[in-house]
């Protein structure tokens, strides 16, 4: 089963959203957020809220992607989480995330017995390719024991 399978079997907000996952490695994840008018803001584009579901989900699915072989030890959990809107989206969005530490860097500091942070950045881009929104989530990796 793929990340973006596993997501929406799992998540319910994925599914509502019907958001779809165009690119899934542990560098980087590109999700989809199709135009859809139940979910459309007073000004006829993606209601912010779920601009900002779409770029938690794609940072979540290049967490899952790059940490994945490590939840026998350790639970991904999202700590903070800042958005800024740029323009105005219209039509279908992308969200696209990238991971900002090394892979191996964080998981040395989880086999030193440490709570790792890291930043995933994600950039938000209209059809046209326009930035429409920049988000930045701090996400850990909490010991299971």
């Amino acid at each position: 089963m793929s990340i973006g399978e596993m997501l929406a079997a799992t998540v319910p907000m994925v599914r509502t959203l019907k958001l779809e996952y165009l690119e899934t490695t542990p560098e980087k994840a590109v999700l989809a957020l199709p135009d859809q008018s139940e979910y459309h803001n007073h000004v006829g584009g993606p209601h912010a809220g779920a601009i900002f579901t779409l770029g938690e989900s794609a940072s979540g699915a290049v967490v899952l992607a790059a940490f994945g072989d490590q939840l026998s030890r350790a639970v991904p959990l999202a700590v903070s989480a800042e958005i800024a809107y740029k323009k105005l989206a219209r039509g279908s969005v992308t969200a696209t995330a990238t991971l900002g530490r090394p892979i191996a860097d964080v998981i040395a500091e989880l086999d030193d017995g440490k709570r790792p942070e890291f930043p995933v950045a994600v950039v938000i881009q209209r059809e046209d390719g326009a930035v429409t929104g920049e988000m930045t989530v701090v996400w850990t990796l909490r010991p299971n024991n």
